[in-house]
């Protein structure tokens, strides 16, 4: 059979004018399963291929969230189906593409990272590592895979990430956003009922349990988390229907992942640490940033005791106004007699005062400014070619302090939501062409934010692939840090 032969695209049209590497952050493989059960007998044996095969079928029973069905290529993109699956010819496509290189994430991996099963989501992770480092040694000049962490517990994800760099030299990290745990109450009280009492868990603020040494082990190992997130929660629990469950998902996820790190300090104890945040685009970031402003301007434990302290109600003039502007029952009598109830603030205790008003204690901000450096330089936003909010990361008018957030190029080949292979690049310089992005913006978006995300702990990531030498003048080219 003769061998493939690359197309001329739109994208690779687009990528000839342009002189620096696209660099996707976020693209797709469809794994082999008919090979993976080899490398689950090296971790677990052969019994935990029965258990692992159990435990996938039981994640699609009536009545649990409706995951995406028919959701990679076919029909006439059975060729880009037969590319996720042969990281040889991936590698050779991600011409037509316009990408010259990209960092490779899981698709069933997504169900074995959030496995309810200790054993079977360890041994799943683990044997997908594997697989996934194998099959992808002979194309590390063009894309690189992430290793999946189960993060159920900080010690789990602690393993795995060291297993993964030191023992399969990854570089790069599929994290979760959230962790899904039974209900502590309904567990301890009724353990039969737990599976259907499933709370929702941050990896930081309110967390049960301490994922600090893990975001330290990522520092020591110099790797990025990076997380999409598969635990359908809340209002994306449709047991009908996927497309409810998975508009606004990522976002949802991301938003709720970010607020958490945000608030907890995290960026503020692991400064030299990037984060990314996976497939939810960006606009929900512009969102919280410009919100994160907004809150600490009124809601600071200063401006609060200014502005809001029921103790400093002047009841003189409220009395006032009742009498000129009341009725027969909001009068100047009903207020003095209600006047705890309308003063009351919450306190059980006197002297919780400032503490009791305070939501600021762990991430510490003396003034609007800090809450753009804390979260614009640690925080990274996975954006699709096709989402048409890109742009509002750009968008330094509406901004806080003229902010542009870090958005990245995130592909998303080899699921459904990429129908045109040789398209991608081209339909996310649509934003350029139409006036919303700058070709500055356009290059931070493809190239320089997804550089950045990894070299700021680790400069070496790139070496050792096609664009290498691109990458080295780049950062030659930044200034040192303080």
């Amino acid at each position: 059979m003769a061998a493939y032969k690359l197309k001329s695209t739109r994208s690779t049209k687009l990528h000839d004018k342009l002189d620096y590497p696209v660099i996707d952050t976020d693209g797709h493989v469809i794994e082999n399963t008919f090979a993976l059960p080899d490398f689950l007998k090296q971790v677990a044996g052969p019994d935990m291929v029965a258990a692992y095969t159990k435990a996938q079928e039981a994640a699609r029973q009536p009545g649990n969230p409706k995951r995406v069905p028919w959701g990679t290529p076919s029909g006439d993109l059975s060729i880009d189906r037969a590319t996720m699956m042969l990281p040889r010819l991936y590698a050779l496509r991600l011409e037509e593409a316009g990408v010259d290189f990209s960092t490779i994430y899981a698709t069933i991996g997504f169900n074995a990272q959030v496995m309810p099963d200790d054993e079977i989501r360890q041994a799943a992770c683990r044997a997908l590592n594997m697989m996934y480092a194998d099959m992808f040694k002979e194309v590390s000049h063009k894309m690189t895979p992430a290793a999946i962490i189960p993060m159920n517990t900080p010690e789990e994800a602690i393993a795995e990430v060291e297993f993964a760099v030191t023992e399969l030299g990854m570089k790069a990290l599929m994290t979760c956003n959230e962790v899904v745990r039974p209900d502590p109450t309904v567990l301890a009280e009724a353990p039969h009922l737990a599976k259907h009492a499933m709370k929702y868990n941050p990896l930081a603020i309110d967390s049960p349990l301490d994922y600090d040494p893990f975001w330290a082990k990522c520092v020591e190992l110099k790797v990025v988390p990076a997380g999409h997130s598969m635990n359908f929660v809340g209002t994306h629990t449709s047991p009908n229907n996927y497309i409810y469950n998975r508009l606004g998902f990522f976002a949802t996820s991301g938003f709720a992942a970010a607020r958490a790190l945000f608030m907890s300090g995290f960026t503020q104890k692991f400064p030299e640490l990037n984060i990314g945040f996976l497939e939810g685009g960006v606009w929900w970031g512009v969102a919280l940033y410009n919100d994160l402003v907004e809150f600490w301007e009124k809601r600071n434990k200063k401006a609060m005791l200014k502005n809001l302290d029921p103790a400093k109600l002047d009841f003189d003039l409220m009395s006032e106004m009742f009498a000129e502007y009341g009725n027969e029952y909001l009068n100047a009598d009903a207020l003095k007699e209600n006047w705890k109830m309308v003063a009351r603030d919450g306190r059980t205790d006197p002297d919780e005062v400032p503490a009791f008003i305070d939501d600021w204690t762990q991430v510490k901000i003396e003034k609007e400014e800090d809450v753009r450096d804390l979260f614009i330089n640690n925080f990274y936003f996975g954006c699709e070619a096709d989402d048409a909010m890109n742009y509002t990361a750009f968008n330094t008018k509406a901004n806080k302090f003229g902010a542009k957030l870090k958005a990245m190029f995130s592909s998303d080949l080899g699921h459904w939501d990429v129908q045109d292979f040789g398209g991608i690049l081209h339909e996310t310089h649509e934003a350029v062409d139409d006036g919303l992005i700058t070709e500055e913006d356009f290059k931070d978006f493809v190239f320089t934010n997804p550089v950045t995300l990894q070299t700021r702990l680790n400069p070496d990531f790139f070496k050792g692939t096609d664009v290498e030498g691109a990458i080295d003048t780049f950062l030659a080219g930044q200034p040192k840090a303080a």
